[in-house]
């Protein structure tokens, strides 16, 4: 038996920039990254590979290393079996695709950490989620695992290459779709029709526990609202981001919003954090803020802005991806107080109120899922509105809130001193464009000049440093280098932002760079046979099948985003190619649509601009003039989720957006005044002058 105390020896994983594979650098299994010796290795000693994917802030990932990838009894037979391959999903979300797909095929279920078992040519015959070291409670373990996979191997290969050729042609059966009819309107209905069936009255939310933030849904319902007037469209969305904001599932000390609830009231979260849902959660609270003008909404996503950029801002530019849920080996402990320890910091009275205000008992309110116990441990929530509490407190709401940012900032003071759960500080391309894209919508809408800085900064940042010799986009940022040939979701994503970044300073090269990308994402991504754009770039890795995706899950897919993308550039551009290749998305996709349209809402967003109303609105103006901001203002601070707008810059002889939307230089402002131009679908109205008009003719006036 080895000395504790000797050093741990290295494998090749030290030599990563990915968070998550320099986790397991130390483990005594044989890794390699996925790289081309790692498969030479199996095909020249004749081992099937163990591929383990998973991501530096995953749990269950962290589990399994500890119990089963730090253990030497396991990693004895696993090297001893396989050629071992760590992937970090996040760094390649084709991999982790493909194999994810294999696991819903296998198992009908998947979930991090992913574990496949595959040939030297990478084609798999097993699949499995988290593996404990023995086995539990009816779940096989390692210990069993690993040998029944060696004799499967060694004496029954035929099953084994049985089970791939079945799982490879289901594969290429998958990936290649039937195209359909065109999207229709009704289908629109019918995905509403379908989250409503799902909706939990009483807390918000779309399914029992576990209950995740899923903004898309919230998007797309705010949209039906729009269109159809329905005020129970309106009452889910409102319902579910108030209980979400209520519960602890979001930060009440440090803000920002935890990765899931774990059970159906919000309160229970599991505590990691991601890019992509503060980014994808602040659009939906700016966008419920315009459409019910609720403080409240306003509040939290301002909120949201301030932990990100607080706390997963680069000082270099960029946004970091992720911070764990452990700390300390144990998942929460850096957000979780008792009741004894909130008595300590606060004075008397402060205690008793927060301990009132945010129901802290005395066994705690956390109930360990490991344990299925109480630990004593509380995490703050609220039970009721401020509104409401102050009410029964009988202080007025201002006092009340004035009193909770006091102790709040004390808490957050205290807190501070913990350890804190680790930060995947790796920047990724498709995640930034997304904050990208809510920054400046907040900038837009709140007017706050710090959301359109950081903004700008990431884009800035990310072409700067995350590009080829050649120009082409990166996907992954870390510790000075850029690497890994950007997918569909950077296109797509960085697209949005830059769209958003125009509208929000009107800056023109924005939107060229935006046309100039989707021109690159065409050109590498599109399936001129089928319609729809594939993961993987043309020139990209060859995996087992090249795929599409469309559906809509912790992130929207890269084709649902770039359909709409394609409708708002096609407007800018004045391209019908653009407005084809949309229709397209939809054609390629929409025997799944119409299996399951609730499951692609962010696909129901583009078709709802597709089917309109969608609006153009050119304000003609000196872009420092008061009446040139504040039509614009009018313009931004409500509603209308299928809108283009643009400035036509008169104070330019030449302004650059006329090079990129000639339209505009025809429409000029009148008696050197703030003039708009309002379009609907495809029909201009009479240029005024008049702000109350303006909003009349958008249909905003009441």
């Amino acid at each position: 038996m080895s000395d504790e105390s000797e050093p741990k020896k290295a494998n090749r994983l030290i030599n990563e920039k990915s968070p998550y594979l320099l986790q397991h650098a130390y483990n005594p299994v044989d890794w390699y990254a996925w790289e081309p010796e790692a498969f030479e290795k199996a095909k020249k000693e004749d081992k099937p590979i163990f591929l383990s994917i998973g991501y530096s802030t995953c749990h269950w990932c962290h589990v399994m290393e500890h119990e089963s990838f730090e253990d030497q009894e396991v990693a004895k037979l696993m090297n001893d079996a396989f050629v071992n391959i760590k992937v970090d999903r996040e760094e390649r979300p084709d991999i982790d695709n493909l194999y994810m797909t294999v696991a819903q095929l296998l198992k009908g279920r998947g979930g991090w950490p992913l574990t496949i078992i595959m040939t030297p040519d990478k084609k798999p015959f097993f699949a499995a989620t988290y593996i404990p070291k023995k086995g539990r409670f009816g779940m096989t373990g390692m210990l069993d695992v690993i040998p029944y996979i060696k004799e499967l191997w060694t004496n029954r290969r035929d099953e084994v290459f049985n089970a791939t050729d079945k799982v490879v042609s289901a594969l290429e059966q998958v990936s290649k779709g039937e195209v359909g009819e065109e999207l229709e309107e009704t289908m629109l209905k019918t995905a509403y029709s379908s989250l409503k069936s799902r909706f939990d009255d009483e807390y918000g939310g779309f399914s029992d526990a576990p209950k995740f933030p899923s903004p898309h849904n919230l998007l797309f319902l705010l949209r039906y609202w729009k269109r159809s007037d329905d005020e129970k469209a309106l009452m889910m969305v409102e319902k579910t981001l108030q209980f979400m904001r209520l519960g602890g599932m979001y930060d009440h000390i440090g803000f920002g919003f935890h990765r899931y609830s774990t059970d159906y009231l919000w309160l229970v979260p599991h505590f990691e954090k991601m890019l992509y849902d503060q980014a994808m959660l602040a659009m939906a609270y700016i966008e419920a803020y315009q459409a019910t003008k609720k403080k409240e909404y306003e509040h939290t996503a301002r909120d949201i802005f301030t932990y990100v950029l607080r706390d997963m801002t680069a000082p270099i530019g960029g946004f970091y991806s992720a911070e764990d849920a452990d700390s300390e080996g144990k998942e929460g402990k850096f957000y979780l107080w008792t009741e004894e320890e909130i008595k300590q910091i606060l004075e008397q009275v402060d205690a008793d109120l927060i301990i009132k205000v945010f129901d802290i008992q005395p066994r705690g309110n956390f109930i360990d899922m490991m344990i299925q116990r109480k630990t004593g441990e509380n995490i703050f929530h609220l039970k009721k509105p401020i509104e409401d509490i102050a009410s029964d407190l009988n202080i007025s709401v201002k006092d009340l809130k004035k009193k909770i940012e006091n102790i709040r900032q004390q808490l957050f003071s205290e807190r501070e001193k913990r350890i804190h759960p680790h930060k995947d500080d790796k920047i990724l391309t498709d995640w930034n464009g997304l904050m990208i894209a809510a920054l400046a919508k907040g900038a837009q809408v709140f007017d706050e000049t710090s959301y359109l800085d950081a903004a700008k900064n990431a884009f800035e940042f990310i072409f700067k440093n995350m590009r080829t010799p050649e120009g082409r986009i990166l996907h992954r940022y870390r510790d000075g280098e850029a690497s890994i040939l950007a997918q569909v979701d950077d296109y797509a994503f960085l697209i949005w932002g830059l769209i958003e970044l125009y509208e929000a300073n009107f800056n023109a090269s924005y939107l060229q760079t935006a046309l100039d990308l989707n021109e690159e994402l065409i050109q590498h991504f599109w399936d001129n046979e089928t319609g729809g754009f594939y993961l993987t770039p043309d020139d990209g890795e060859e995996l087992l099948v090249r795929q599409k995706e469309i559906y809509d899950g912790a992130i929207p897919s890269g084709n649902s985003v770039a359909m709409l993308n394609l409708l708002r550039l096609g407007r800018v551009a004045a391209d019908e190619d653009f407005d084809d290749k949309a229709s397209k998305i939809g054609k390629a996709f929409s025997k799944n649509l119409n299996n399951s349209p609730a499951a692609h809402n962010q696909l129901m967003v583009a078709l709802d601009f597709a089917i309109g109303p969608s609006y153009q609105v050119v304000i003609a103006g000196n872009s420092q003039a008061t009446d040139t901001k504040n039509m614009l203002t009018a313009v931004k601070s409500h509603f209308i989720p299928n809108l283009l707008i643009f400035l036509n810059q008169t104070e330019q002889e030449s302004p650059e957006i006329h090079d990129i939307a000639e339209f505009i230089k025809y429409m000029p402002n009148i008696e050197d005044k703030a003039t708009a131009y309002i379009c609907i679908n495809y029909t201009c109205k009479k240029p005024t002058t008049d702000i109350n008009e303006m909003l009349k003719q958008l249909d905003l006036h009441r």
